[in-house]
């Protein structure tokens, strides 16, 4: 296998310099903790604790939707269990859930979160319930997210949490994650959240209104941002093979408490870097839509994994066929956006489709040419040639066929399993700053 061509930079380019914000709070940091002091004593500790925690993500992913009618997910008085892979520990918990895509107030009568033990089982004693506000259910408007209040629950790096819902009346899940790779459970009628057990009616392959789980302790932040392959499709399903879920585990496994980085995936299967599909929104918005929610609000991010551009040129054609200087305004408008909140962001070049349904030779040359200008360009602040890792070293347009996952575009764990060998960790952590 041909090596990696990775360029690394220390730091962010100088006409881009980190977060003036971000200095300013830390410079301020003993003023402001005499300043809470002089508050008193006996001011009630929840309301001075957000102030002393820094949260991290320890899970996340992309919400999108609504999805067509035929599709959408309906439930009816009952609870859903909704398990997320913990890619670093901590102390405490909060959890958000996002209404975003929805017209209709989303009432959710009932929420915990715990450590699953296997199925849809929560290890006992660990079901903790959150609260919003300090109320135990909570309403939230349609467009909007919601975040729990914290709450005491020691996560083990790795670990399986089961965040579960109950959700009163008749709800329709127009704000989903549509491609979990993760087995998630509904109950029977009724609202089993609080128990260990649940009775369940049947399953599902996603994630409804679940959008990320953050944990204390202040640790920094990767975003990896992309379509189905950053979302782990060709992978195998509950075993958390996805290339994001790799590097966490490398990061460490080998770099041990400097490679404590929460690590987000906020891949979606279908999505594209300029365009939408109207019929289609599972895939999500664009990510230039996408990109300030989904990456820059994250809690304590430092940079961005950046792999999008492959299926803006395979959804169009002919006449229409995507070009690749929109692709490059594009990327160039998320490196300054990025730059612009002192944010590192790490550029891929577009993996091989041939083989795949909508490879053709004009499609072929649009990726090319992107590829070029991502090796050439210099503009991110790291690039992994993922292309060169995945390529079969005798049709350059390919997968190696030990990578390919049937369909000629999605890698299978072997292919994960290298895109993320070849991320210079050392290189990585340190761009973080």
């Amino acid at each position: 296998m041909r090596p990696v061509d990775v360029s690394a930079k220390r730091s962010i380019k100088e006409d881009a310099p980190r977060s003036p914000g971000r200095r300013r709070l830390l410079i301020a940091g003993p003023a402001l903790a005499a300043g809470v002091a002089a508050f008193g004593a006996g001011a009630p500790a929840a309301a001075q604790s957000w102030r002393l925690a820094d949260w991290c993500p320890t899970w996340g992913c992309a919400p999108a939707g609504p999805p067509t009618s035929a599709n959408t997910l309906s439930f009816s008085d009952q609870t859903v269990r909704l398990i997320a892979h913990a890619s670093i520990g901590g102390s405490r918990v909060r959890v958000r859930l996002s209404n975003e895509m929805g017209t209709t107030a989303l009432n959710v009568g009932a929420a915990y979160v715990g450590v699953r033990s296997s199925g849809s089982a929560v290890r006992t004693g660990s079901n903790q319930p959150l609260t919003f506000g300090g109320s135990s259910s909570v309403t939230i408007p349609p467009g909007a997210p919601v975040l729990s209040d914290p709450v005491y629950l020691s996560v083990a790096p790795f670990a399986d949490l089961a965040v579960s819902l109950y959700l009163p009346g008749s709800v329709q899940a127009a704000t989903l994650h549509g491609t979990a790779l993760q087995v998630n459970y509904v109950s029977t009628a009724g609202n089993f959240a609080a128990n260990a057990s649940l009775t369940v009616s049947r399953t599902i392959a996603s994630w409804p209104f679940l959008t990320e789980v953050l944990v204390d302790g202040g640790a920094r932040c990767i975003v990896a941002v992309g379509d189905s392959i950053t979302d782990g499709v060709g992978s195998t399903s509950h075993l958390n093979r996805r290339w994001p879920d790799l590097l966490a585990r490398r990061l460490q496994t080998e770099l041990g408490e400097s490679g404590n980085i929460g690590i987000v995936n906020r891949g979606i299967a279908g999505n594209q870097l300029t365009r939408e599909e109207p019929t289609a929104m599972i895939g999500g918005r664009s990510v230039l839509s996408r990109f300030d929610r989904d990456v820059l609000a994250t809690p304590g991010v430092r940079a961005v994994m950046v792999l999008i551009g492959i299926n803006d040129i395979c959804n169009t054609s002919g006449a229409s066929l995507v070009k690749p200087a929109t692709l490059i305004a594009g990327y160039r408008q998320l490196i300054a956006r990025a730059h612009d909140r002192g944010v590192a962001i790490i550029g891929s070049t577009l993996t091989p489709f041939e083989g795949f349904v909508y490879y053709n030779a004009g499609r072929e040359a649009v990726r090319r040419a992107v590829n070029d200008w991502i090796r050439s360009s210099d503009e991110f602040d790291m690039l992994l040639d993922w292309e060169a890792v995945l390529r079969d070293p005798d049709t350059a347009g390919r997968l190696r066929a030990d990578y390919n996952s049937r369909d000629w575009i999605h890698p299978n764990d072997a292919g994960y399993a290298a895109m993320a060998a070849e991320v210079p960790l050392q290189e990585l952590v340190a761009l973080l700053g």
